[in-house]
């Protein structure tokens, strides 16, 4: 955590979309970092919408229809994002050549081409965009990333990550959701992505994927179900489950490592009483009691993420969630989504410019995966 000599320095923050992502999580984040941040405007089409947003937010909060205009006149120094997902991309290179820093709602883009125009705005500006992966943070998430990378836990060895959710027609009745073009993909991209972002980020970095996916109840043009096997580069093998097809709704992670198996069970968000370590029979207890969770329960949520972003921000560094980091589990999205077109095992690094996988996750054929059962 950044130590400061008196007042922390306050960042000059334009929240962009004003629906319920935004007022129901960016600005309780906001909130709760007041001291860091200054919410000066707000940016949303929909005029009555953003009305509300500014009744809701207080203070002085300038809105916009225009975000080109909203840059031009307050010059914040950082941009939350809370759009549709085919409006990220442009919408944070031009928060980036206007020189503030971006946190978006995920997915960042669409496609991992995408990524890399941002990834040269950041370049060419300065600035960086981090995307929102809010279950990787948290006390928590930080211990049990801590046990597994030092080896504490022994070689992990097997591992599971499932977000077995449910959504109904009236949720996909929205214009934008289960599409290609706006979407980007199904529960692959929209929803399983915070629980295999967060099993990466206790893993590190994958090898191999094989995965399956279908359209087996939604009318939409993207699966709403998908599996997959995936290597680690440390050896691991891990089953990766995403659907909205699950009436009983949970997400959950699990490595079973050499000394001890880490569970993590609960549904959008995790504190530390969700973290569960079993030690193997040759453990000593002792060793075991020090892998308890913390005594400081930070909850996963935009709050600690945004927190670390403005410790970043302080810093002068590369905030967490942005870049190669980041990357990766995008292309570990357009793997998945590759391997089930194609039927093949894809690599680590194998969909590169001129892959059909690199320009969309439907890999050129958005017609894909006709309905499979009545």
């Amino acid at each position: 955590m950044t130590v400061f000599s008196g007042d922390p320095v306050r960042r000059r923050v334009a929240v962009v979309g004003t629906g319920a992502i935004v007022s129901g999580s960016h600005l309780p984040a906001l909130t709760a970092h007041a001291d860091r941040t200054e919410l000066v405007a707000a940016v949303d089409v929909d005029r009555d919408r953003l009305d509300a947003f500014q009744e809701l937010a207080g203070g002085t909060v300038t809105g916009y229809t225009s975000m080109a205009a909203m840059l031009d006149a307050e010059r914040p120094d950082l941009v939350l994002i809370g759009t549709p997902p085919s409006l990220h991309r442009e919408q944070t290179v031009a928060a980036l050549k206007a020189g503030a820093w971006v946190l978006c709602e995920k997915p960042l883009t669409l496609s991992l081409a995408e990524y890399d125009e941002i990834a040269a705005a950041e370049e060419a500006s300065g600035a960086y965009a981090a995307v929102i992966f809010q279950h990787r943070y948290g006390s928590g998430a930080v211990h049990a990333r801590e046990l597994l990378a030092s080896g504490e836990l022994g070689t992990p060895l097997v591992a599971h990550c499932q977000t077995t959710w449910h959504r109904d027609a009236e949720y996909y009745a929205v214009p934008w959701r289960g599409r290609w073009a706006s979407e980007g993909g199904g529960p692959t991209m929209g929803h399983g992505i915070h629980q295999y972002d967060l099993l990466l980020h206790l893993l590190g970095e994958w090898d191999e994927v094989r995965a399956m996916a279908a359209r087996l109840v939604h009318d939409t043009e993207s699966e709403d179900v998908s599996t997959a096997l995936v290597r680690f580069a440390n050896g691991t093998l891990a089953t990766v489950v995403n659907s909205v097809l699950s009436p009983h709704e949970v997400s959950r992670i699990r490595v079973d490592c050499a000394d001890a198996t880490v569970e993590l069970t609960h549904l959008y968000g995790h504190r530390n009483d969700d973290w569960v370590y079993t030690s193997a029979p040759h453990v000593a207890a002792d060793r075991a009691d020090a892998w308890r969770s913390p005594a400081a329960d930070v909850p996963s949520s935009h709050t600690a993420q945004l927190g670390g972003l403005l410790d970043a921000y302080d810093a002068g560094v590369r905030p967490p969630g942005s870049g190669p980091d980041a990357r990766a589990t995008l292309e570990f999205a357009a793997a998945l989504y590759k391997s089930a077109f194609t039927g093949l095992p894809v690599r680590s690094g194998e969909i590169t410019p001129g892959d059909p996988f690199y320009a969309a996750m439907h890999g050129g054929h958005p017609d894909w995966a006709p309905k499979e059962r009545a």
